[in-house]
């Protein structure tokens, strides 16, 4: 079963939800401001994949500006990047999908998620 991180308030995250219901795609929904994932969760996701570490960061978001995170992000390490993260889950990006501990998706792009659910 995929696990589907959302901020409920986001319009992406409700129109991914809605292209996920459609398709029958099963997933356990969880608002990723309330439960945020942990450090070591976000870690191993991106331990696991090939996902450049900017792509994970909410960049339009308000809380990712205020800490002035632009110029920073490319001299996190991983580990430091991850504690980041966790510490508010409005950094992260959203929607993000995740199966089995590995990155399927994130943010919501009809084509990429066609070619990852069909």
């Amino acid at each position: 079963m995929f696990t589907f991180y959302e901020y409920p308030k986001c319009s992406t995250c409700r129109k991914a939800k809605a292209w996920l219901d459609n398709h029958q795609v099963t997933y356990q929904a969880v608002d990723m401001v309330k439960d945020t994932p942990t450090a070591e969760t976000i870690e191993s996701w991106l331990k696991h994949s090939d996902v450049p570490l900017r792509r994970v960061f909410n960049t339009s978001g308000m809380k990712y500006r205020e800490l002035g995170l632009k110029d920073q992000i490319d001299e996190l390490s991983l580990t430091e990047a991850s504690q980041l993260l966790s510490t508010d889950g409005m950094l992260i990006k959203r929607p993000l999908i995740v199966k089995d501990n590995q990155l399927v998706t994130i943010g919501f792009n009809e084509k990429i998620y066609e070619g990852a659910f069909n």
